[in-house]
């Protein structure tokens, strides 16, 4: 209707009649025949031969008159006027009022646009092709779908103007994949430009495809709240367009108009009033539209309903208000006319025949569209008054209720903000800077909520942090380390160095001199600022709880699950703990939530391929997954979810023909460079630092090779001599990686020859030496004798220094390694066999390279081989561990395989003692710092599997990872005096339980969903589908692989290794109650507060109950009952 007149025009065909009937029935079909319109209020005169029954006036919904024409006459059932349009077998073609936009009218009548780019469809519409004025041409027209266009929908629901004519410059705001915008471009014309703005990535990509064909449509993938970013794209416009579907719509087209309409330009606005307040009544929302518009100095003109086409929605034309004074409401004027408008789209269908526009007003190719899409059964329940019932569910029942695509973009963005707030699911975009405090601060009232609970993380991380005055739990390990760092002193462990260098980093900045040795238990003394180094790291805790805020953004998650993600990070006692200590888990931690926050915001840049944010996001995500697993290698599984992720996603892109191989490669370097080579340089790099950190001899030199302990400060390597003869004391090394020095010591073999035990160590003793001597038939070494410098293919003894047994070896299963003979030691300085002997063969020299550039073996450099000159076997000593019988030592086996290249058989000569030579100096020799980096992972990597649970001794600490999901276990942290302070590492239980019970939900939610899906349900659309699914992987995916690998690994477990998988299950946990509650259609706003309002209150309720395991329990620990809720957890004395 129009502000100022008592009825607006009617649809195409269709009379002039308001909506009360208004002033005449409209004039016939469009067959060359129809009659004319009636009188006022009635209908006007049948089509060709057609009778005159026709029914005139304006609809409830501005329709003019559906008139119908007579059953024998040629004219359809409808066709707008009161004539049928069904004259004929040809397509006539007529102007609409409207310029640039035409009816086609056949078999049935069709709104069309002439096609700018003839042959080529943007969306599948019909194409209609119409002989030209010279004879054997054709020109080409779109059918232009209301059901798919909510302009068109305009159009046809009586707009007097559009404003978009042929040469136009128009500003479309929200033009998702380009539908609509097409349409538009098809109306300017060449002469015209579209600058199409949308900010979802994913429509933007089609948008930007579809405006290579058509040159008159300039795509702008940007946020349409934020104009000064594209304002340099694009001068004055005459018509702005919008179709944002946003609670804010009005101020955001208002901002636009003020950048980009030119004096005298008009906005054609869509109201969707759901988006902006569900639960008013519809008229109510457009008219406080209409209101905020007027307020922005804008003079409405317009207003039509866009029902039956759009549910819900008005398009309201406005002027640029030019001085015109607005102080009377238009409303309340003689000449404005509210319009009608039903309670809801189902009130509509119930509406009688007399008070609704009939099915008839409709072309025959928009009723049938109609009739498929109402084709359901009314129930009752559902939003607005109204549910559906049978197969369908009411988003999926109207297409068009969301965009021109069926894309939900802008979905769920209520007044109240229970929608989704993320970029995964649509989010609302950041508004313009501010320009006064107030507005900074409404703008960034998003931030309250993370920045409330950070703060709330800073009391409960920090509270009570120094009341324990002792070195508490695995404080005793990795305190120490962090005092190595300080004193530059080389020690091993079996986790990479990036969170213990963080560890020594705090101890500096806190003013510690390294000189503790941080004994278990033991009390700090003043001089170590141990409440100074918790407070650090215990940041990383603190940063956990905003991280999974945004976390929870990212994925998409309305901001009621948000606050869920934030409160169980915040309120499970378990990470509260942990990071209060010494400890690397709070840094392991920080990082894992790092990598899946990161990975979350490259997933929603993968529209905007090669952009800014793309590389920034992915290379993020690539820092992230190279800290974490710098700090422990248990950040490898959170790399696993990262790379499951991007296989799945370059699978995708493999399958999109529309992509260019060009670009299929593109995507696979961006991987390879930001996901594989960054985090290992990032790796690799921290240690370096700690190689070139720790640059003096420590109690861990021996774990690395003898060339890179030569270089370390205090070492005296470099006093060795450097040709190795006959008569000398040795300790050989085995180049293997990890491999430690042969070794021996007085216990002997339990089985076999049970002779004394032959075994690699990597500690240093006198039980490592090693004297060379002749053969028992060659004359006995002597000092007087001259030199003679140890060659290859030289046969010696090899006789341990302290119990001066040879080296032997006999055809005897080894006792690990069946397959290889045992090596023992037997006799004495003056007894042996020919068994005792062993060829030297040399295989290369690190330095010198090949065995023919030299002929003398030194120390340090020269590779060895030990051939058993009896059996023709080679020394090996692999990763075989033996039996708590042999220490756990590492097995020294004679290998029957000769294989050159295993490097387990390869020695090396380490300590060199001979009086009679002069000192070599090595230190020029430099070690390669991958060799040195390989070894060292290696070594750890055989140390950490060498840590095994002993069968022989009962572990009260370490617990199975079956236990953990519901929490049986729970892990004494400290002493449990009754004088002592007492921390006890155990979950919250509703976390960690709801968390468990939330997977088996998960799995159970997504194979009903496919059973239904089976059985043709549809429960959602595709995009929800897509993102439940998508949120649903995440967090199970990743949830299973980090908890799987424990399942099967041999190691020796504790329930701490559980802490990083439980933020899956917290993920999971949210999601669901996101999907099911939160988000949910059929629960009103007030349940679902309640039921946050119940499941918060229950969180913080427990760890209010059980704050005292994670920041300290005095007094006899059995006077504090209530606590022990498994019977499993050792909490009390007994």
């Amino acid at each position: 209707m129009a502000f100022g007149a008592p009825g607006g025009r009617g649809g195409f065909g269709g009379g002039r009649g308001g909506d009360r009937g208004g002033r005449g029935g409209g004039r016939g079909g469009f067959a060359p025949r129809g009659g004319r319109g009636g009188p006022p209020g009635r209908g006007g005169r049948g089509g060709f031969g057609g009778g005159d029954r026709g029914r005139g006036g304006g609809g409830v919904f501005k329709r003019g008159g559906g008139g119908r024409g007579a059953p024998r006459g040629r004219g359809a059932p409808r066709g707008g006027g009161r004539g049928g349009a069904r004259g004929g077998s040809n397509v006539i073609l007529k102007p609409h009022r409207h310029p640039g936009v035409f009816i086609a009218e056949g078999k049935e009548s069709l709104l069309v646009t002439k096609n700018l780019v003839p042959g080529e469809a943007v969306y599948g519409e019909k194409r209609i092709s119409i002989e030209g004025g010279v004879e054997g041409t054709k020109t080409e027209y779109r059918v232009w779908n209301p059901f798919r266009s909510k302009l068109a929908a305009g159009v046809l629901g009586g707009l007097d103007q559009i404003y978009i004519a042929p040469g136009k410059k128009v500003l479309y705001l929200g033009a998702a994949s380009g539908t609509s915008v097409s349409h538009v471009a098809d109306i300017v014309g060449p002469e015209g430009v579209v600058y199409a703005v949308e900010f979802s990535l994913r429509s933007g990509r089609d948008l930007i495809s579809m405006a290579k064909k058509r040159t008159n449509v300039i795509p702008i993938v940007e946020d349409a709240r934020t104009p000064q970013k594209y304002r340099m794209l694009l001068s004055t416009v005459d018509v702005i367009f919008a179709d944002v579907a946003q609670p804010d719509q009005a101020r955001i087209v208002a901002h636009n108009a003020e950048y980009f309409l030119k004096s005298g330009g008009h906005i054609v606005i869509s109201i969707k009033a759901s988006c902006i307040d569900s639960t008013a009544p519809p008229e109510a929302v457009f008219a406080r539209e209409v209101d905020v518009l007027r307020e922005s100095k804008f003079k409405p003109i317009e207003q039509v309903t866009l029902e039956p086409y759009e549910r819900d929605h008005a398009m309201v034309t406005v002027a640029l208000d030019l001085g015109t004074p607005f102080d009377d409401d238009p409303r309340s004027s003689s000449d404005f006319e509210e319009i009608p408008h039903p309670a809801s789209h189902n009130a509509y269908w119930s509406q009688p025949s007399a008070t609704r526009a009939r099915d008839e007003e409709l072309p025959l190719h928009y009723m049938s569209e109609e009739k498929a899409r109402r084709r359901v059964t009314r129930g009752p329940g559902g939003n607005g008054g109204g549910g559906f019932a049978g197969q369908v569910s009411e988003k999926n029942l109207d297409y068009d209720a969301y965009d021109d695509e069926g894309k939900d973009v802008y979905s769920k963005m209520k007044a109240s903000n229970l929608g989704p707030i993320s970029s995964g699911r649509p989010r609302r975009p950041p508004p313009p800077p501010p320009t006064t405090i107030r507005e900074f601060f409404i703008q960034n009232l998003e931030h309250v909520p993370p920045i409330t609970y950070t703060l709330l993380s800073c009391w409960t991380r920090f509270h009570k942090i120094g009341k324990a005055d002792v070195v508490v739990w695995d404080e005793a390990h990795f305190g120490k380390f962090g005092s190595y760092y300080l004193k530059r002193e080389f020690y091993f462990d079996v986790h990479p160095p990036l969170g213990k260098m963080l560890v020594g980093l705090a101890g500096l900045l806190a003013g510690y001199d390294g000189s503790f040795d941080f004994a278990s238990g033991s009390t700090y003394p003043d001089t170590v600022p141990y409440v100074a180094m918790r407070v650090m790291l215990a940041t990383f805790g603190v940063a956990m709880v905003p991280l999974g805020w945004y976390t929870a953004v990212e994925l998409g998650m309305s901001q009621m699950a948000c606050h869920l993600v934030a409160l169980m990070v915040l309120c499970d006692v378990a990470w509260l703990c942990i990071s209060r200590f010494i400890l690397l888990d709070s840094m392991l931690l920080f990082f894992t939530f790092t990598t899946v926050f990161c990975m979350a915001k490259f997933h929603n840049q993968q529209y905007r391929s090669f952009s800014f944010d793309w590389w920034l996001w992915l290379a993020m995500t690539g820092w992230s997954i190279g800290c974490v697993c710098s700090v422990k290698w248990v950040g490898f599984f959170v790399t696993s979810l990262v790379g499951a992720y991007t296989i799945e996603d370059l699978w995708e892109k493999f399958g999109d023909l529309k992509m260019s191989l060009r670009d299929q490669v593109r995507h696979w370097v961006a991987r390879i460079a930001c996901l594989i080579v960054l985090p290992c340089l990032i790796y690799m790099a921290s240690f370096k630092m700690h190689f070139l950190v720790l640059n003096h001899s420590g109690p861990g030199d021996a774990q690395m090779s003898s060339l890179f302990q030569a270089n370390l400060v205090g070492n005296t390597f470099h006093e060795n001599p450097l040709d190795v003869a006959i008569g000398s004391k040795v300790t050989l090394k085995n180049m293997g990686w990890g491999g430690g020095l042969l070794h021996s010591h007085v216990q002997t073999y339990p089985v076999g020859s049970e002779q004394q035990q032959v075994t690699c160590y990597h500690y240093k003793d006198e039980n490592n030496d090693w004297v060379l001597l002749p053969p028992w038939d060659q004359a006995p070494y002597s000092p007087e004798t001259p030199l003679r410098y140890l060659k290859d293919g030289d046969v010696i003894r090899l006789q341990h220094a302290s119990t001066t047994r040879n080296l032997h070896s006999h055809p005897i299963p080894a006792p690990v390694s069946k397959l290889n003979n045992e090596v023992s030691c037997y006799g004495n300085a003056t007894v042996g066999d020919y068994q005792d002997y062993w060829i030297v063969e040399v295989v290369d020299d690190i330095h010198r390279g090949h065995k023919q550039k030299f002929e003398t073996i030194h120390s340090l450099t020269t590779r060895l081989r030990f051939k058993h000159h009896a059996s023709g076997c080679y020394l090996r000593a692999a990763n075989a561990i033996l039996p708590q019988w042999g220490f756990k030592q590492i097995e020294v086996s004679c290998e029957k395989e000769n294989d050159p290249k295993d490097v387990h058989t390869y020695w090396n000569v380490e300590s060199h003692w001979n009086d009679r030579m002069p000192a070599g100096d090595v230190r020029f020799y430099k070690s390669p710092f991958l060799r040195d980096f390989w070894h060292l992972n290696v070594a750890m990597a055989t140390s950490n599997n060498a840590l095994v649970p002993d069968p022989d001794k009962e572990d009260i600490l370490a617990s199975k990872p079956t236990e953990w999901p519901f929490l049986h276990v729970g892990l004494r942290m400290c002493g449990w005096g009754d004088q002592q302070t007492k921390y006890y590492l155990v979950g919250t239980p509703v976390i960690w339980w709801g968390g468990s019970i939330s997977l088996i939900l998960g799995a159970a939610a997504v194979l009903v969903y496919f059973m239904r899906q089976q059985r043709k349900f549809i429960d959602m659309d595709p995009r929800e589908w897509e993102h439940f699914l998508y949120v649903g992987k995440v967090a199970a995916v990743g949830w299973l692989l980090h908890y799987a690998p424990f399942m099967i690994m041999g190691r020796v477990t504790y329930i701490h290794h559980y802490l990083p998988t439980l933020y899956f299950s917290v993920l999971m946990f949210s999601h669901l109650t996101d999907h099911f509650i939160f988000t949910s259609r059929r629960l009103s706003d007030r349940t679902k507060q309640i039921v946050f309002g119940v499941i918060a209150s229950i969180i913080v309720a427990t760890f209010w109950w059980f704050r005292g395991v994670a920041w300290g329990i005095d007094g006899p620990i059995n006077e504090h009952w209530g606590l022990k809720w498994r019977s499993n957890w050792n909490l009390y004395n007994e």
